[in-house]
This record gives structure tokens, sequence and C-alpha cells, in this order.
């Protein structure tokens, strides 16, 4: 088995071969290429890479290179984990919406906009470029936006599946507050990507006792805190929103905290160039601690689960991004959402889900039309379709504010997009 990451110099790498390394029963390579344009970040994050297999007995041979079509030949899988612009990009994305009060983040609103336009002509490059050398290997995409970048490569007939870690995030923290394995928590997990929500926690499989008022009810404070979210607002709610819910049930309070402080790209950055440091250290054989503030948590695992099930032909039940296929009915089919599916060799399918709420469904059927939109910007380009994509979306809606996003999008994002 021959697996390929591409952006596989990204300081975050380390985290994802410790994974590989751990979970090797689970996933047993012979063969790990990372790909990246960034060679001496490659040298460094190859150099660690290497280490931590040979710390923990991996047999599998790791390397890198510069060149894509080289590194993707001939792999069952491939994982996509780039960022376009770097973290300079998404500093931008971060800051200027802001001068035009709408929250500045990398997959929300005008900045997640300003990376789909950038993000998804270079995957379907790659992707066409592995189709050639590969037709049969699975591409698995944590790029973000996870649910635009996913729907880019299915509606083209790639073989790929999004993959995000916000859902294994929960059943990981979950499981700690019940003092329960991680194996023995399924979540409801509905909604798309970056917006979804628990509606149930369940113990001892998809048919178990539903914890999740027990949950509220013991750990209530706890859960609000780490979604930055009134505890109030939880329990009358009787769900668990994903922390990027207060994007939309918070926003001008969010925007008032963002222009007050660095952005988080800028904390990303400083974090990268120590960890870059460490990394060049021979000694170094495990990834350090200073990673988990990199964010990302649980992403190995989720990625190691996913692909082993394509690969193996498992059927296993994972949370991840695939089309619609009538899985919400007042949706499109060709929508992508992140659901429970079923996972097997022939791809990911959605497993059935309860009726959604109104108050959940329509704030998906409005971001959905938004990320329609946003494809066909990224496709096709033209000023005009990046106004109406940033007209649609709930958090933005007015006219004189999506003119102006307009402009400020194309103007940070010319060197980015061919047709600007």
């Amino acid at each position: 088995m021959k697996l390929a990451v591409v952006g596989g110099g990204s300081t975050y790498t380390p985290e994802l071969i410790d994974g590989f390394a751990r979970l090797r029963d689970v996933l047993p390579m012979e063969e790990l290429v990372l790909v990246d344009p960034a060679t001496d970040r490659l040298e460094l994050v190859g150099g660690l890479a290497r280490r931590i297999f040979a710390k923990q007995g991996h047999p599998g041979k790791i390397s890198w290179t510069d060149d894509l079509d080289a590194g993707v030949d001939g792999a069952d899988a491939v994982l996509l984990q780039l960022r376009v612009g770097g973290q300079a990009a998404r500093d931008q994305d971060e800051t200027w919406p802001l001068e035009c009060g709408c929250v500045g983040q990398e997959t929300t609103g005008a900045g997640g906009l300003a990376k789909a336009l950038r993000t998804v002509p270079v995957v379907l490059d790659i992707a066409e470029r592995v189709r050639r050398r590969n037709p049969d290997a699975w591409i698995v995409d944590f790029t973000n936006p996870v649910g635009i970048v996913t729907r880019a490569l299915l509606t083209a007939g790639h073989r790929a599946v999004g993959l995000c870690n916000v859902a294994i995030g929960f059943q990981r923290k979950f499981a700690k507050l019940l003092g329960v394995a991680p194996g023995e928590v399924t979540l409801e997990h509905v909604g798309l990507n970056h917006l979804t929500w628990e509606r149930a926690v369940r113990i001892g499989g998809p048919d178990g006792e539903d914890v999740l008022p027990k949950l509220l009810a013991e750990h209530g404070d706890a859960i609000a805190d780490d979604l930055r979210m009134p505890r109030d607002l939880v329990d009358r709610l009787g769900v668990v929103p994903s922390y990027y819910l207060r994007y939309y049930y918070q926003h001008d309070a969010v925007v008032r905290e963002l222009r007050t402080k660095p952005s988080r790209a800028a904390e990303v950055a400083a974090i990268e160039r120590e960890l870059l440091e460490m990394y060049g250290d021979p000694a170094l054989d495990e990834k350090p601690e200073l990673l988990s503030r990199r964010g990302g948590a649980f992403y190995s695992e989720a990625a190691v689960d996913l692909t082993s099930s394509l690969l193996r032909d498992s059927g296993e039940v994972r949370i991840v991004n695939a089309f619609n296929d009538g899985t919400l009915p007042f949706l499109p089919d060709d929508a992508v959402i992140e659901v429970p599916a079923a996972v097997d060799a022939t791809g990911a399918k959605p497993l059935p889900v309860r009726p959604l709420e109104p108050l959940y469904a329509g704030l998906v059927a409005h971001v959905t039309a938004y990320e329609q939109l946003a494809l066909e910007a990224a496709l096709k380009g033209g000023r005009e379709r990046v106004f109406q994509a940033l007209l649609s979306h709930p958090l933005i809606g007015q006219i004189d504010c999506a003119e102006k996003l307009t402009d400020d999008l194309i103007a940070h994002n010319r060197e980015h997009l061919a047709w600007a």
C-alpha cells in the first residue's frame, strides 16, 4: 500500500505521521510520499517523519519530493492538505472582511470564499494529474473549505471523500466526559462542513442510549465554554453545535472580538516558525507538544480510519463529506453534506437521518445555495459571480457590503485568480 500526502511540508504533517505509526495495524502501508513545492520545509518535516516511524518501529518507507506526478504515481490514496497562498493569504482572509463589519475567517463568509476561489482550481488540477497516474486512487480531502472543495472534486467525477476533524473531536471529548472509550460513542452528526450539530450522543452503537441530555445536564458548562457559546443557548437548543456556529449565532460579538486582537493566522505563523526550528533537531523523534496548539486535533486518527475503510473495503461508518443523494430531501442531490456514511471500496454512502428541524434546515439550505454559487465562481471566475456568492451568504446579504467585499476579495487575491 502506497499513500501520498500533498501538502506534506505542512507543520501539521508530524501529527499525521504519528497516527500512521500508532495505527499501522488499521492502515498497513509500505510506502508514504510527502509532496510539496516547499523543499526546505519538506526536508525538515520528512526527516522528523522518518524518525517518528523509526522510534515506533514502523517498517514503512518515507520519501519526499516536489514533483507531484512522481509523488502520486502508483498511490492507492492521496491525502490533500494544502493551503494555497500559505498563512499570509489566510491572514488577509481573516482581516479585510472586518473592515465591512463581517466576520474574518478562513472557511466562513467572505474569507472562506476567497480561500475557495484560490483553492478549487489548484485542487482540481492535482486531482486530474492523480487520475492520469492512477485512475483507481482515492482522494481524501482535508483541504478547506472542505465542503466546497469536495463538491468540486465529486462533480468532476473524481474518486473523493471529504474529511473534517470536528466530529472526531466531539467524539473524543464526549468519551472523556463520560468515562468511556471513544469507540463506544456514536454521534448523530448532521449538516454541512463547519455547519453541523450533534443531535444525539449514543453509547453502544447507533441504537444505543442517547446520553446527550445527561451530558448537557452534568457537563453543560464545560461544553459551552469549549464552544465559547452561552450555556443557556446550548440548553435551549438541546443539541451541541459545532464551534463554527458561533460565527452565525454571535456574529457581531465575534467581529468586535476579532477587531481587538491579532489574527489566528498570525498566531499560527509564529507557532509554525517555532515548530520548524524544532523539527530541524535531529534528536527529535516524536511530535512536540507545541503541535497541539496548531489545530486539527485527531485528524490523523480520522484520516487513518477513513483511508482504511476505502482501501480495505470495510463498509464501516465514518462521518465524512459526500454527495447528499436524497439524504436531506430539501437539498439538491449534488450538494455535499457532512453526516455518518458507510464507507467501502466504492466510496461513501450517507446513512438515513431523521428529518432536520427547521431551525437548522433553514440555515443549511441557505449555506448550501451559497456554496453552489461559490463553486461556480471558483470554476468560471468573474466579478459578478463573486458578488452573487457574497450577496447570497447569510452573514453578508447586503448590496453595499457585498460590493465592497467583492472588490476587496479580488484585490487581495489577484495573483491567485487567473481571470482577475
